[in-house]
């Protein structure tokens, strides 16, 4: 099993030059990835919210091994042809080490009404299925005649390709108690990232299914995560029941509303749990 911090990038942890810090000091600690969480606005939050690909990009100059990724992008918010650039760009730069994250976002309709995007998860959905093909097709830097229900793009190709082959890992979205729709998108692409899922859910027959899709020799991630405690037994249970269960990754995440700054910087130097 892996193990990574999930970073808000609220509060001080806004500016890129500390995102860049912290993310150095976790590949220090031994962890094994670092990823942002990618927000507009907030409602429980004030204005300080970084954007987290131009903290991607400094993390993926200031660190050598660990993999680095957004812990959800809300694809509906994105143009597909704007995040094919930026993932490229930023898998060169990070050499290798991108994983795209993607989910519809926040089933709150106001974070995505105050700012003007689609509101409805339905649509959502549909977005998010759309957006994933034509990135697909983006990346192969093959020539592109894409016409669909909310995106049309025609190109020659789109180059660089990315480092990584055949292509950037890409880790879905699925909110437990899972349904069809969500597992089946992660079945067709490198993961799933089960939301307030526990042990039971992650060795569901939908999530084995899942992963039993996957072509022979791809591997298919399945991460799973909470806060420690003040219990180290305690987290070491809990951890190895999530192991047990299947779990690939264990993502702790780290928000400024239960950890100070400093806090966040003691959590990532102690390193993850052990087992």
């Amino acid at each position: 099993m892996k193990h990574g911090v999930n970073l808000a990038p609220f509060g001080a942890a806004a500016d890129p030059r500390l995102l860049a810090e912290l993310a150095r000091e976790a590949e220090d600690a031994g962890w094994d990835g670092f990823f942002l969480w990618d927000h507009i606005n907030w409602r429980d939050w004030g204005p300080e919210i970084g954007d987290p690909w131009v903290g991607l990009s400094a993390i993926a100059v200031a660190t050598r091994r660990i993999r680095i990724g957004c812990l959800v992008t809300p694809l509906p918010r994105r143009r597909p042809t704007t995040l094919a650039r930026q993932t490229v760009s930023l898998d060169h730069l990070c050499g290798g080490r991108l994983v795209l994250g993607v989910g519809l976002g926040s089933p709150d309709p106001e974070e995505f009404e105050d700012v003007g995007e689609e509101p409805q998860m339905k649509r959502r959905g549909q977005m998010t299925d759309e957006a994933l093909e034509l990135l697909g097709l983006l990346w192969s830097g093959e020539p592109v005649d894409f016409r669909g229900q909310f995106y049309r793009v025609r190109s020659e190709g789109f180059l660089p390709r990315p480092l990584q082959r055949p292509r950037i890992p890409v880790w879905v979205a699925a909110v437990c108690p899972f349904s069809a729709r969500p597992l089946r998108r992660a079945a067709a692409w490198d993961g799933v990232v089960p939301m307030l899922a526990e042990p039971r859910a992650i060795r569901s027959d939908e999530v084995r299914q899942a992963a039993a899709a996957r072509p022979a020799g791809r591997p298919f991630e399945v991460l799973a995560g909470a806060h420690s405690g003040d219990d180290p037994q305690a987290d070491r249970q809990r951890l190895s029941a999530y192991r047990e269960a299947g779990a690939t990754w264990w993502l702790e995440p780290l928000d400024p509303w239960r950890l100070p700054l400093k806090g966040l910087r003691h959590r990532i130097r102690q390193g993850p749990i052990s087992s």
